[in-house]
């Protein structure tokens, strides 16, 4: 489905999939959970789910002609981690926009974890005090104006890499490579789960997966705490990215599922049920999810393994996409584990 679109490699190769045996059984041992390590795939800054997406992006910002790949998260954003990481691979400038999305209530939320490692790899970062929304930002749009009127050649990467033209793309090539792992493994995995906010990593599994008719059992966790917004984001990346790579099936409202009840009690602070949960997988696998996306999935995951959402002898795969740095901000709230 991508063999037209130019890529630029920044993963290792197929992330691995992994059995995670002892959280299955601690859950009642009548499903199979497995875990894809996307958390794993590269050696850039800790990689993550956003590089799957730069690798298709990248080519059009160098094409373009740019010297400053200019984007906007918040503070402890993977994804703006991610693009300071690829700026300083390809040799490009970057200019990083970190709005304040999350109320924190750490002393030094915004001096480590994944601000602290995009300064260290020389992007320039701009704190602003805008709170959160997943649209298309002013201080963003600002920041594209100051880089030009400076001489610059800016390049423009939305929140999550998601309501960019290719911003679905790198999670097609997820499904077609999950497909190719399941032909491996000897079975099909009845169930996917991903944590989803801008929308693009969902969007791009909904069209990677339609292809054998399975978007429907892709499981989106809304961690945005805006779930309309988030999901009519979904559905409009999937229906651009579906004619993109010329799928040929029509993305319906009712094949995209996003539970909504996880994101409590708002964008990037985790209730006591999503720290459970990441003290959990954590204890009996010894993975490291973060309190913003990947534990608030997890606490979905589970608590829908333990009311029996999922028939017994499925097999689900958790999408892990990274971004454990960002528990570095959160040093008060697990201060005692």
């Amino acid at each position: 489905m991508l063999e037209k679109f130019d890529r630029y490699q920044l993963t290792f190769g197929p992330t691995p999939i992994e059995k995670l045996e002892r959280l299955g059984k601690h859950l009642g041992g009548k499903v199979e959970i497995y875990a894809k390590r996307e958390d794993c795939n590269s050696g850039l800054a800790f990689g993550g789910n956003k590089l799957r997406k730069l690798e298709y992006i990248i080519p059009d910002a160098i094409a373009s002609n740019a010297d400053t790949l200019v984007s906007v998260g918040g503070v402890q954003s993977n994804h703006t981690r991610m693009v300071a990481a690829v700026a300083a691979k390809i040799g490009m400038k970057c200019l990083l926009v970190q709005e304040s999305w999350v109320p924190h209530e750490d002393a030094v939320y915004d001096r480590v974890g994944n601000i602290l490692l995009s300064r260290i790899m020389g992007a320039e970062v701009r704190l602003v005090a805008d709170s959160f929304d997943i649209g298309i930002r002013r201080s963003w749009e600002q920041a594209l104006d100051e880089v030009r009127s400076r001489g610059g050649r800016p390049y423009a990467i939305p929140a999550g890499a998601s309501v960019h033209k290719y911003g679905g793309l790198g999670y097609v090539g997820f499904a077609e490579e999950v497909r190719a792992q399941e032909k491996q493994l000897g079975f099909a995995f009845d169930y996917i789960v991903v944590c989803t906010v801008t929308g693009s990593t969902h969007a791009g599994m909904i069209v990677g997966f339609a292809k054998d008719g399975r978007q429907h059992k892709v499981i989106g966790i809304d961690a945005s705490a805006t779930p309309a917004q988030t999901k009519a984001q979904v559905i409009n990346i999937a229906r651009h990215t579906a004619k993109l790579v010329g799928l040929g099936t029509e993305i319906v409202e009712d094949g995209v599922v996003l539970l909504e009840k996880y994101a409590s009690p708002c964008y990037g602070i985790p209730s006591e049920e999503t720290k459970d949960a990441m003290r959990l997988c954590a204890q009996f696998e010894g993975i490291i999810t973060d309190p913003v996306y990947e534990g608030k999935s997890m606490q979905g995951m589970i608590d829908l393994v333990q009311t029996s959402f999922f028939p017994v002898g499925s097999r689900i795969l958790y999408a892990h996409l990274g971004g454990a740095p960002a528990i570095n901000g959160y040093g008060y709230t697990f201060r005692n584990g």
